[in-house]
């Protein structure tokens, strides 16, 4: 604290006077730092907001894009057991057709073998017939 000199009729003017202009000049700066920091909380409060703001902005993107792939792994799940199915689908029809084939060369095949046989014995045949008839020269007589 602060100690005047006295005088006369009290306190010494000129230091009451300029100890009170120090204190204006005190006060003085105190409010304008006040001010100054008022300011800031202010521009710091109007930050936040935004941020808040951004950060509400970007749950609900994140929210969204969440259900967004919940819906995507869901689809791809979906067509997935479609894929296999018409695959299973498809594997059995090949499979059917294979046998068929199978079947159907099987057939051919004992076709061809029956015909080489009947082919077989008729030239045979036709064959003996002409060994037949060359004998049957040499017992003409000319």
């Amino acid at each position: 604290m602060k100690k005047f000199s006295k005088v006369i009729r009290g306190y010494n003017t000129n230091e009451v006077n300029a100890f009170v202009d120090e204190v204006i000049k005190q006060v003085e700066e105190m409010v304008k730092q006040i001010e100054i920091k008022d300011n800031e909380i202010n521009v710091l409060k109007e930050k936040l907001n935004h941020f808040q703001a951004i950060e509400s902005t970007l749950n609900r993107a994140i929210f969204a894009a969440e259900e967004a792939s919940d819906q995507i792994k869901k689809t791809a799940r979906q067509e997935s057991f479609m894929l296999i199915d018409d695959a299973k689908k498809n594997a059995s029809r090949i499979v059917n057709e294979a046998l068929i084939n199978a079947e159907r060369t099987e057939y051919d095949a004992a076709m061809l073998q029956k015909n080489i046989i009947l082919f077989k014995r008729k030239l045979k045949c036709i064959i003996e017939s002409q060994l037949a008839i060359v004998d049957d020269i040499d017992k003409v007589e000319l």
